[in-house]
């Protein structure tokens, strides 16, 4: 089964007069990489949450959101009175004690109400029903997300299929070529000869010819390519969480692509080879998304 990393959830909870968002969003990644972005949580759920996200997302670049706001839209704010007075004193201590009167003292305060930190919203400590407002959130976010990931992964299978597929057919052209490598390059070797007019040994001429030959024979390359592409087909099936076993099996098709390349030694059949490469590339760019 193929599942993709990238996802997105998104869920919301209320408890009391209180109104939380969590949303979770994730990225490919080698390994489970989870950032909160909240300073609400107590250690000990922070904690409990990482290694449920953890649990149920196993891989990615994981990024959770959590928010509140008040449902009555009214929210009790403080004014730190030791900051005020500390702006005030500073203000006035610069003017040289001038007595401001009437608007003059009134922005003052107003302007001095607006520096950072003199008012701020009263945070309330969470209790048993926030906290079980803020878990049920993140679950159903994180459920959100995997069926985001689901919907993804069928999309990349089905594409990924298709280019191991289109691997296989270019090889299937590949070999109409075969036919006619072996006298061509015997013909081109026999026509050098001729023309540095050189008689050599017929028996070990064909002793050497044959040697050569056979290091230009590509049947080993092509069983094993299509053994890696069948492999790589069964394992998106059977897998799980396939996606860097995917990546080992890519790599070991290029190797076998490549070999194909070098020892071609035909137009039409390198052709073919550079096509198939594109397609191994294609493959391996999805693959880095596959869970």
């Amino acid at each position: 089964m193929v599942l993709s990393m990238t996802g997105y959830g998104k869920s919301e909870a209320t408890s009391g007069n209180k109104k939380y968002t969590v949303e979770v969003r994730s990225l490919n990644g080698k390994n489970c990489d989870i950032s909160i972005k909240s300073s609400m949580l107590p250690k000990d759920k922070d904690l409990e949450f990482r290694q449920y996200i953890a649990r149920k997302l196993v891989r990615g670049n994981i990024d959770v959101f959590m928010t509140s706001e008040s449902v009555s839209g009214a929210e009790a704010r403080v004014i730190d009175k030791e900051l005020f007075l500390n702006y005030y004193r500073q203000i006035t201590s610069i003017t040289g004690g001038l007595v401001l009167e009437g608007e003059q003292n009134a922005g003052l305060v107003s302007s001095i109400l607006r520096l950072p930190d003199v008012v701020s919203v009263e945070k309330d400590e969470l209790d048993e029903n926030d906290l079980a407002a803020i878990e049920k959130a993140l679950h159903e976010a994180v459920d959100g997300l995997i069926a985001f990931r689901t919907r993804e992964g069928e999309v990349l299978h089905r594409d990924l299929g298709a280019k191991v597929e289109n691997i296989l057919s270019i090889l299937c052209e590949a070999e109409k070529y075969e036919a006619e490598r072996v006298p061509l390059i015997r013909q081109r070797i026999l026509s050098r000869m001729e023309e540095l007019a050189l008689s050599p040994d017929r028996d070990r001429l064909e002793q050497e010819m044959i040697f050569y030959l056979e290091k230009l024979d590509v049947n080993e390359e092509k069983v094993r390519l299509r053994q890696h592409c069948r492999y790589f087909t069964d394992t998106m099936e059977s897998e799980e969480y396939p996606g860097k076993k995917l990546g080992f099996i890519a790599q070991e098709m290029g190797r076998e692509i490549n070999t194909l390349g070098s020892k071609s030694n035909h137009a039409g059949m390198q052709k073919c080879v550079v096509r198939m490469k594109d397609e191994l590339e294609k493959i391996k760019e999805q693959v880095l998304n596959v869970l």
